[in-house]
């Protein structure tokens, strides 16, 4: 699954975005995710919050080369009203693998319904990993971006909704 990744990664270089912001956000905060922990949530609880929301899996190599970024992203702005979130595309028991040997700060979840591919209709449209989404306060998408992204890229995004 590793070639894959790459395979991904070569076709969708960092930073190809989508501004297609005619996205329904509903299943988002409808669907049931499953955390880190073993327990079924849903995201309900981020409503209102800018969200950085992006979709990965373990055996993503561009995907885990994003995670410390994304991190640090957190870490910054988690304190004004923005939320980095991961969604796994991946098997429970490979993400809680993965995440002691690579510890994250941002909430991890994985999808509980995997025939249900919420990336998808997050416009996903092309079913690449990694796949980041931005989500105002409004629950409107901003903008997409396939491929691997760097936290100065989203910071741009992020610093042009706190504007708002």
């Amino acid at each position: 699954m590793l070639s894959l990744g790459l395979a991904i990664r070569a076709f969708y270089p960092a930073n190809a975005i989508s501004n297609d912001t005619n996205i329904a956000t509903d299943a988002l905060f409808t669907t049931t995710f499953i955390n880190t922990k073993g327990k079924t949530q849903n995201l309900k609880q981020y409503q209102g919050n800018i969200i950085v929301l992006n979709f990965w899996a373990t055996w993503c190599l561009p995907c885990r080369e994003e995670m410390p970024e994304l991190t640090q992203l957190h870490q910054k702005y988690q304190h004004k009203n923005v939320v980095v979130l991961g969604i796994a595309l991946d098997e429970l028991n490979l993400v809680q693998e993965f995440l002691q040997s690579s510890p994250v700060s941002y909430p991890i979840y994985v999808a509980a319904n995997p025939e249900m591919d919420l990336s998808d209709q997050l416009g996903n449209d092309k079913s690449v990993l990694p796949y980041t989404v931005i989500i105002d306060a409004n629950g409107q998408v901003i903008k997409t971006y396939f491929g691997r992204i760097t936290k100065s890229l989203l910071e741009t995004a992020i610093n042009s909704l706190l504007l708002q």
